[in-house]
């Protein structure tokens, strides 16, 4: 368990200058599916992922519902996260946002889609990777020139999501320092 100290450590340096930084590289990401970025300012505790850390403060507020799934639901993530963003902690099928590996965060059929009247009410997830790298799946739509590629974890269930547009699930990848993106209106191909 951290102490109280190091609870409240780990924040932006810099709030607004980090979060500004951090938010463009994010939606930089989303709007080019398959590029890999540098996402850095914040340092959650074990086994949050600087890159995941940095995005729960940048996209997370007290409106925010915030599932931790498997290894990330820890007490010390949990004060970290609240300290730091107040975003209520929540199941998955109330999700805004929810962290974890793959398989942690599956069933991913238990988070929420939208609606045909609004479809962005559905949920983000972040998926923390052991690495993130341009191979493997083939990747194509809005915001790629032509192809690009990323390695996901499981090429079906994307392929799955993606028929689901204009409903569906967006997905961060982050390794480290890593952040990719994956939004529901990209097609995925097997690589």
């Amino acid at each position: 368990m951290q102490t109280q100290a190091t609870q409240f450590a780990g924040g932006f340096s810099d709030a607004p200058i980090d979060a500004a930084h951090a938010f463009r590289a994010a939606m930089t990401v989303m709007a080019c599916p398959g590029k890999i970025r540098t996402l850095t300012g914040a340092q959650a505790p074990a086994p949050l992922s600087q890159a995941a850390a940095t995005l729960l403060l940048t996209l997370c507020d007290p409106e925010t519902g915030v599932f931790l799934a498997g290894e990330a639901d820890t007490p010390d993530v949990r004060q970290w996260l609240t300290f730091h963003t107040g975003a209520p902690l929540v199941d998955a099928g109330r999700a805004d946002f929810a962290v974890g590996t793959w398989t942690d965060l599956q069933p991913i059929n238990a988070y929420r889609i939208g609606t045909s009247e609004y479809p962005d009410r559905s949920a983000t997830l972040i998926v923390e990777c052991a690495e993130l790298l341009q191979n493997g799946a083939v990747l194509s739509g809005p915001g790629i020139k032509d192809t690009a590629h990323l390695n996901l974890p499981d090429i079906p269930a994307f392929q799955a999501n993606s028929t689901l547009y204009p409903l569906g699930l967006d997905f961060f990848f982050t390794s480290g320092t890593q952040v990719a993106a994956l939004p529901r209106s990209t097609q995925i191909a097997e690589g």
